[in-house]
């Protein structure tokens, strides 16, 4: 299979879901001192993943949570922060400029903050007051976050049943459905490679992915034009400019808002020839229970773009590591 190194995509799953007990004694810690809301502070990729952990725990949990973009709380502010928050972030360098600024901000104010930084010798590293350093897997981190809140408010009551099958099974299972959807991966790129415009769909705890996925992946590093869009706004203007050949791809969870994808997949072929349905029930993940997949549906459409990935770099001859400008002029 092209460019998949599976012991290595196994080992550093299972590596992220050994930082649970490290996560854990960070969260109960803060927990039992109290807190009055919980903030996921990021910009950019990292700025999607706090999405997510919203969308993932606010059907679950009473606790104020809310996502907060690192360059807009640097201008406006937020007074919903204050030295009772709980702020959990994720830098990969640890030098992305606005996030550096907005933990010193955080710092002024006095809020506790949670860095999962993979840069361990990075200045944010000293500025965090705790820091977890793994890398890559930043959704499953601050989903082990928000799961552990839940677990201590009384909130999520099947805690331990579930991770007890991801500990298990999950790894293994992610690794397969990446397996599974190579050849749909070749497809999709080689029908979609060189598009104009390609339009992305998604909703519930995949629309942070989506909004990702258009922006870092087939932007930033593909450089390719897109739109991500939510479902349930795809019927508030944008279904207007599709038109028969128009590229839209719609994903498909199964959370509470699979209806609101649902709803954009059986309208489009009315009026596009030239749409791609990818839905995370069609892969298997063995020894997870039905009633937890929902939670994983990220996770499973992560693997299977990143098999859409490998493709376009290898049929673009565009490795996904270079840039143009990010990092390259000052801005």
């Amino acid at each position: 299979m092209l460019k998949f190194d599976e012991q290595a995509t196994l080992k550093n799953m299972e590596g992220a879901l050994k930082l649970r007990p490290q996560i854990n004694e960070v969260v109960d810690a803060i927990y039992e001192r109290g807190f009055q809301n919980v903030c996921w502070l990021g910009i950019g990729g990292t700025y999607a993943s706090a999405m997510q952990a919203v969308v993932h725990m606010k059907e679950k949990t009473s606790m104020e949570i809310f996502y907060e973009n690192a360059a807009v709380f640097l201008t406006t502010g937020n007074k919903r922060i204050t030295k009772d928050t709980f702020v959990i972030i994720s830098s990969v360098t640890g030098s992305t400029e606005e996030v550096v600024a907005a933990v010193k901000k955080c710092n002024e104010i006095g809020a506790t903050v949670l860095g999962f930084i993979d840069e361990k010798e990075a200045a944010l590293a000293r500025m965090v007051d705790h820091l977890i350093s793994y890398p890559l897997n930043e959704q499953l981190k601050f989903f082990m976050v928000g799961d552990r809140l839940m677990q201590l408010a009384g909130e999520f009551e099947d805690y331990e049943e579930f991770y007890a099958e991801m500990d298990v099974h999950f790894a293994k299972g992610i690794v397969e459905v990446e397996k599974a959807a190579d050849e749909f991966g070749q497809a999709f790129a080689e029908a979609h490679h060189d598009d104009d415009m390609h339009y992305f769909v998604g909703a519930g705890n995949q629309w942070g992915a989506t909004y990702s996925y258009a922006m870092c992946y087939w932007e930033e590093q593909h450089w390719l034009k897109t739109k991500s869009i939510e479902a349930h706004e795809f019927f508030h203007g944008m279904f207007e400019i599709v038109e028969r050949d128009t590229p839209v791809t719609v994903y498909v969870t199964e959370d509470s808002q699979r209806s609101l994808s649902e709803r954009v997949v059986n309208f489009i072929p009315q009026i596009c020839g030239n749409y791609t349905v990818i839905d995370a029930k069609d892969y298997d993940v063995p020894g997870i229970s039905e009633k937890f997949r929902g939670a994983l549906s990220p996770f499973i459409l992560h693997a299977v773009n990143n098999r859409i990935d490998v493709h376009i770099e290898r049929i673009n001859r565009h490795p996904m590591e270079i840039r143009r400008y990010y990092r390259q002029l000052k801005y």
